[in-house]
């Protein structure tokens, strides 16, 4: 499938490119952005626009405003981070249409970027509003996409405004869409998916797609227990495993669909059993059939490790998504940490492809100290997931290129 990037909106001197980008950044309550990786990751499809000669105009949501607007998720927050990644003075606007809107355009110096107020002060952002939307690209001569993140819904900025102005992919929506199809649809064989959670029912459409699509799936974190269940296991219950008693049955046909796809399912061996969920409570290795009562499951334990990591030395790709244990408590992240790191080194070493995504994942893999080694990964939490689920996103189908 090809998709339309900027190199196919042609020559932009003098044109407005109005970007979508995706600035919705967490922050403490004094207003101070506490992680940049969003606005560092928007930086190079501004500078490349800005290099082509356009007039950039960033648009994006931040927060949950509800359709009016507070102070507490203006993006007049960002735009001091945002001027600080670029180098270059970034003007902020207290409205994303209308005249203020015009003039300021209008006033652009070259080596000035506009930032816009945040598009979820209005309720026609989020209904898709196409009327909405055409008031939004007035200013614009072309409409750049860079959002991969909110991909999976269809707001009018994602949907509607590509219609109205010839659009493209930015470079991080067109890397994302990359790494993910290299990852998941078109992948070097053997692939491996690792997915953790608490529950199996907030994982069900992924994993009835990925025993469809890969080789070897581990399924790890809470939902295991259920899987473990399934298979016998005589130390799994509901007092202290996170088992989902009415997806047992769930659980029982992915297992019957991963054998029929010969699809291999990795679960624990072994378990960490603490005596309460607190960092460094007082903890041992259990076998799935012998688990003390009381106290909880927070991690897996070395024998499942060592499996898992032997397995990887057989793979060529990895996809990623969510934790093996409670890797917010130490010593409870040291499966995720030992299984990452090991998949970091064969990246290094070119023996794997790793793509991983997701809110925990990219959490975990930062506090296993891989965030830079692994193939790639992904600033979207919902868009990730929904792409492995297998379905189609509406801000990427809208950036295809015509048949």
């Amino acid at each position: 499938m090809e998709y339309r990037t900027i190199e196919d909106l042609g020559n932009l001197n003098g044109k407005v490119a109005m970007l979508r980008a995706d600035l919705n950044v967490p922050m403490d309550e004094n207003f101070h952005v506490t992680n940049t990786a969003r606005i560092d990751r928007t930086v190079p499809t501004i500078k490349t626009l800005m290099q082509k000669g356009a007039k950039v105009v960033v648009i994006s949501h931040f927060g949950r405003p509800e359709g009016k607007g507070d102070v507490k998720n203006s993006l007049s927050h960002v735009a001091p981070e945002l001027e600080k990644a670029l180098g270059n003075k970034v003007v902020f606007v207290d409205d994303c249409i209308g005249e203020k809107v015009a003039d300021a355009v209008k006033n652009m110096k070259a080596d000035e970027v506009l930032l816009l107020e945040n598009l979820r002060y209005y309720d026609e952002e989020k209904k898709g509003n196409e009327a909405w939307a055409a008031e939004l690209v007035k200013p614009a001569d072309v409409y750049v996409s860079d959002a991969f993140s909110t991909a999976h819904r269809a707001h009018a900025s994602m949907v509607a405004a590509p219609k109205l102005r010839p659009s493209a992919m930015g470079l991080l929506m067109a890397e994302e869409v990359n790494a993910l199809t290299t990852g998941l649809n078109n992948p070097k064989r053997p692939l491996m998916a690792v997915v953790g959670g608490s529950k199996v029912s907030t994982k069900l459409d992924l994993l009835n797609n990925l025993v469809k699509k890969v080789d070897k799936l581990v399924i790890a974190g809470g939902m295991a227990h259920t899987f473990l269940k399934v298979k016998g296991a005589a130390g799994i219950n509901t007092e202290n495993s996170l088992v989902q008693m009415d997806m047992l049955d769930t659980a029982k046909q992915i297992l019957e669909t991963a054998k029929a796809n010969n699809c291999e399912v990795l679960l624990p061996l072994d378990l960490v059993w603490a005596k309460e969920f607190a960092a460094h409570a007082e903890h041992q290795t259990v076998d799935p059939d012998n688990i003390p009562s009381g106290g909880t499951l927070l991690d897996v334990g070395e024998k499942t490790i060592a499996h898992i990591n032997a397995k990887l030395d057989e793979c060529k790709t990895v996809v990623w998504n969510g934790p093996l244990g409670a890797f917010e408590l130490k010593p409870f992240d040291n499966a995720t940490n030992k299984v990452a790191q090991h998949a970091a080194e064969l990246t290094v070493a070119g023996k794997l492809t790793t793509v991983a995504g997701g809110g925990d994942t990219v959490s975990a893999l930062a506090n296993a100290g891989v965030a830079d080694k692994f193939s790639y990964i992904s600033t979207a939490g919902g868009a990730f997931l929904e792409w492995m689920e297998g379905k189609e996103l509406p801000g990427v189908i809208i950036m295809r290129k015509a048949a």
